[in-house]
């Protein structure tokens, strides 16, 4: 069972990321990636005023859940764990960086698209010239 509620912390967590970079392309869910963003910020800069910064509720699950299952020296981020799993030892800065960095970048574009102001249609002269 700890196996399945880890797999689907993986999942929560690279569905959460990938919802932050990408959600802002499409006008249905710009609104929502807001949300959502906001709500990462809060997590890692006002939770993290208590837990650390960068902190994420989801990790702290998932940790726990890894605990149970032997797992140990757990990283501080998901982020880094994946990435150590994949190319090995990683900076932790380089990591912040290339978590923060394209977050950013994404919360720079939602907010220009859902805050920009509207164009109003040029009515045409419906003839033509000649």
């Amino acid at each position: 069972m700890l196996v399945l509620l880890d797999w689907l912390l993986s999942f929560l967590h690279f569905a959460v990321i990938g919802f932050n970079l990408f959600a802002w392309i499409w006008p249905a869910t710009r609104k929502a990636h807001l949300v959502v963003a906001a709500l990462t910020l809060a997590s890692w800069f006002l939770l993290g005023i208590w837990y650390g910064m960068g902190y994420c509720p989801i990790t702290d699950w998932q940790w726990r859940v890894k605990e149970q299952l032997g797992e140990t020296n757990l990283p501080g981020s998901f982020v880094a764990y994946y990435a150590e799993k994949i190319v090995g030892p990683v900076s932790s800065s380089l990591i912040n960086i290339l978590t923060v960095a394209p977050f950013l970048v994404a919360i720079a574009c939602s907010l220009y698209l859902n805050f920009r102001p509207q164009q109003r249609a040029v009515p045409s002269s419906g003839g033509s010239r000649g």
